[in-house]
């Protein structure tokens, strides 16, 4: 077994045994799961307060009975009544607030005022703000006099929506969605930032900790500095690869589960016996259920076009092209960490050293989400082919179709960049692993570089 393979396997087995490891990978997955779970349920959720308000109208009748009774919101319409008396009142009455409307509603939209001891929740003002605004609506329309203006209106509401069709080199052609690749291409850029940063600090952190522990003297006399340095890049890789994978996999269970144990097991099944239950009592719930059902069915051929937009794009290339990417990517930052890790004593010396690191990987994250507007421009273009910007930028571009020659270029640079970084950072390494009580600079780092090997 080759040097390097046995400094992969010791940096692999050494830290998958660890408590913090295992801690991390069980727990990780239920925060991940919480974060998607937790705001469904929240959504999703029926136990909301019973709120009673008051309404009022300043002399006139002209929105009686236009808000509607919900379960959790019953309207109250009081006539002859004084609004600033109530206001002292409303309380003892049951009231959770007074909703009053003056008669200059119609020309002044904000004459409204909802009078409360409490900070009112934002889902009950557009609750009021939705069904006031509709009435106020026909009453404007209703004084141009117009017939049948409701139904004119009816016929001439449209929505236009305009579909992309993508053709290939070949001639054949694919239904694409834009908003569809622009979530991808935000998934995948983000992905590979937090990637190559987490796993490139770790592996400077691994450095400097066996660098004060002095185990690295004993080490070094048996290996080469280069061999150590790229086994413990590799070991650390396999054990992020390790468990990103169980994240993965355990975040996808505890969801299932999740949803088996908190939401229906059958939604469909509900609604249609709670719909023919309501249809037997009520004419008029019949034809508002079988509206709703025509809005559902658009619902859902939405839905299967986004799916199909979904299937069409190119998961191949995106998948082979996100593990190039952060391979290479990982390995290019990964040497610069391991050299600036090799080049200090504690976690604190590091910080001179971060914002230089840090500035291309934070200058590719906004390049990206750039991207994402136009990924046919020159800064994207050069941010997918500069080799510290190019796996981030690049995976923001690849779903809008970029063209083969481009991902070979950006991917051919790259590489050449990793070899020549890595032949860099095997320099520093070397003399900074073995260097203490000294803080390095740049300046002297760069000495150590023209150092013959």
């Amino acid at each position: 077994m080759s040097k390097i393979s046995i400094i992969i396997q010791r940096e692999y087995s050494t830290r998958v045994k660890k408590k913090s490891f295992i801690i991390m990978t069980l727990l990780a997955p239920l925060l991940f799961a919480g974060l998607m779970v937790i705001p469904a349920l929240i959504m999703n959720n029926d136990d909301k307060d019973f709120k009673k308000i008051a309404v009022i109208e300043d002399g006139s009748d002209l929105f009686a009975n236009v808000l509607k009774d919900r379960k959790d919101l019953d309207f109250d319409y009081l006539t002859g009544v004084d609004v600033n008396q109530m206001k002292n009142s409303f309380a003892d009455a049951g009231y959770y607030g007074i909703l009053y409307i003056s008669p200059t509603v119609i020309n002044v939209p904000d004459a409204i005022q909802l009078i409360s001891s409490k900070q009112p929740p934002r889902e009950l003002l557009s609750y009021i703000e939705r069904s006031l605004e509709k009435e106020i609506e026909l009453e404007k329309m209703a004084q141009y006099n117009i017939e049948d203006l409701d139904e004119i209106l009816k016929s001439i509401k449209t929505n236009v929506s305009v579909q992309t069709i993508r053709i290939d080199e070949k001639g054949e052609t694919k239904k694409t969605n834009t908003g569809i690749a622009m979530a991808l291409a935000y998934i995948g850029a983000l992905m590979m930032y937090m990637i190559v940063l987490l796993f490139g600090i770790q592996v400077m952190r691994g450095v400097f900790e066996e660098k004060n522990s002095r185990i690295i003297e004993v080490i070094i006399s048996s290996v080469k500095p280069v061999q150590l340095m790229m086994g413990k890049i590799v070991g650390i890789a396999l054990v992020g690869l390790t468990q990103f994978t169980i994240w993965i996999v355990l975040t996808a269970g505890i969801i299932m589960v999740a949803k088996t144990v908190f939401m229906p097991a059958d939604a469909t099944e509900i609604s249609s016996m709670m719909s023919q239950n309501v249809m037997e009592q009520s004419p008029e719930a019949s034809l508002l259920i079988e509206n709703a059902g025509q809005t559902g069915s658009a619902e859902n051929e939405k839905f299967a076009e986004l799916f199909n937009s979904l299937m069409n794009m190119n998961w191949k290339l995106i998948l082979i092209s996100f593990f190039i990417y952060f391979i290479l990517g990982y390995l290019l930052y990964a040497s610069i960490f391991a050299a600036v890790g090799s080049a200090v004593d504690n976690e604190a010396d590091t910080q001179q050293f971060m914002f230089p690191i840090m500035l291309p990987i934070i200058l590719g994250l906004f390049i990206a989400m750039g991207t994402m507007e136009n990924p046919e421009s020159s800064l994207s273009f050069w941010g997918s082919m500069i080799p510290f910007t190019s796996p981030i930028v690049m995976m923001a571009r690849i779903p809008f179709d970029v063209p083969t020659w481009e991902i070979a270029l950006s991917v051919a640079i790259l590489a050449a960049s990793f070899l020549g970084i890595v032949y860099l950072a095997a320099k520093i390494y070397r003399t900074g692993i073995l260097m203490y009580g000294k803080k390095a600079s740049f300046r002297e780092m760069l000495k150590w570089m023209r150092y013959k090997t």
